[in-house]
C-alpha cells in the first residue's frame, strides 16, 4: 500500500487506513498486536534506530468495485479461539472504516502469523 486509495471521491494515504484498522484490531479481546510479534522483530526495533521491517504489509487494503477490501495481519493470545478472533475483528474493522471514513467494506481477510503464549 504505497499509493493514496482512491474511492468514493476520497483519496486516503494507506497508513491512515492501516491506523485506523490497527486500532480497530487492537481493542478486540485476544489480539496482541498488529503485524508479527516475534523476538527478532522486536530486537531489532530497540537495538537500531530503524524499525525492522516485513516483507508483507500488515494491513492492506485495496479497491474493489467502489469498496474496500482490507487484510490485516495479526498475533493473537492462546486460548481464544480464531474463527470467533476473526469475526470480532472483522465487525470492529468495518465499524470503524464506516464510521471514521464512511465508505463501504466488501471483506476483511483476517491472517492469523503469531501466537502468544501466556508466562507461567
Amino acid at each position: 500500500m504505497t499509493q493514496e486509495i482512491k474511492i468514493d471521491g476520497l483519496a486516503i494515504a494507506p497508513a491512515v487506513l492501516s491506523s485506523i484498522v490497527s486500532r480497530a484490531a487492537e481493542e478486540v479481546e485476544g489480539i496482541a498486536s498488529v503485524g508479527p510479534h516475534d523476538l527478532a522483530t522486536n530486537l531489532v526495533s530497540m537495538l537500531s534506530s530503524r524499525s525492522a521491517t516485513s516483507s508483507v504489509p500488515e494491513v492492506e487494503a485495496i479497491v474493489e468495485d467502489g469498496s474496500l477490501h482490507i487484510t490485516v495481519r495479526l498475533t493473537v493470545f492462546f486460548g481464544y479461539p480464531f474463527k470467533k478472533l476473526a469475526d470480532n475483528v472483522r465487525v470492529a474493522v468495518v465499524k470503524a472504516i464506516d464510521a471514521q471514513v464512511g465508505v463501504p467494506v466488501s471483506a476483511v481477510d483476517v491472517c492469523i502469523d503469531g501466537l502468544v503464549f501466556p508466562k507461567e
